[in-house]
């Protein structure tokens, strides 16, 4: 598929200026109670853009590694991540992703840059704190440096505590990249669940996140078993391995998030 550069830009920049329109309307919420807001766990690897149910004024600091190595090269991703609720239920969330890769190979040199820029929103539009649910729609504007093209990432999320400190949740949504050069339109579809078990009267969990991908045809999925531990009331530490099962991928990698609520 071949789409004129201009519109798609055109698209994206709309995308933009509607969420920045929407936290003008932050002083209508002054002096309210506060909404209903569910506890879930949130996966560490494909985070979300907020918290789901998300109240006015919460705001919190990420950053994370990820490291994969193989016989030729071994590359690090690195992540900053700023995300926020202008009003209620509204998470707003800007990330940057740089990678370092060291080559193995004598004649292959090694490479930094920075590889993305993402400008992400989620709207919680369904909070039932009597069903333990949380349902809630979001968009991804990828603008990617390394390949020269943008990408558009609509998403759905549903998550469910089950009142025995389990949870789970499914984040999912087509990926449809942009590629300047070539003027060429490539779709993915993510499949994103999260299974997790939280330890009572604390900020810890356990759990595996199940990370899949639709693209050409092919199912590629990776289990990532993980562990969050709660320092204290704003600071966390996590920890995930993740396991590729089929796909071009069999490379074991790990990641880490540090996690600050300001």
């Amino acid at each position: 598929m071949n789409y004129d550069r201009q519109a798609i830009q055109r698209f994206g920049f709309l995308v933009i200026i509607g969420i920045i329109l929407l936290t003008y309307s932050a002083s209508a919420q002054e002096n309210r109670p506060l909404p209903d807001k569910v506890h879930h766990a949130e996966p560490l690897y494909n985070d979300l853009v907020r918290d789901l149910g998300a109240r006015k004024g919460e705001k919190e600091f990420n950053v994370g590694t990820d490291i994969t190595r193989t016989g030729t090269v071994d590359e690090y991703g690195y992540l900053m991540e700023y995300e926020f609720a202008p009003i209620d239920r509204l998470g707003l969330e800007v990330e940057t992703d740089f990678a370092y890769s060291k080559s193995k190979i004598a004649d292959v040199s090694s490479g930094n840059e920075l590889e993305r820029l993402r400008l992400s929103s989620q709207y919680s539009f369904y909070v039932s704190k009597k069903q333990a649910t949380t349902l809630a729609l979001g968009y991804t504007q990828i603008f990617n440096f390394v390949d020269g093209g943008t990408a558009f990432n609509p998403f759905f999320v549903a998550a469910k505590s089950w009142h025995t400190n389990w949870h789970t949740l499914i984040y999912t949504g087509p990926e449809i990249a942009y590629h300047y050069k070539s003027h060429t339109t490539k779709m993915n579809w993510q499949i994103n669940t999260s299974f997790h078990y939280t330890l009572p009267q604390t900020d810890h969990f356990i759990g595996l996140e199940v990370n899949q991908e639709v693209t050409s045809g092919n199912l590629e999925t990776t289990l990532r078993p993980q562990v969050k531990l709660g320092l204290n009331d704003k600071l966390a530490v996590g920890m995930a391995v993740g396991f590729p099962i089929g796909g071009k991928e069999n490379a074991i990698s790990s990641f880490f998030r540090l996690i600050y609520q300001l």
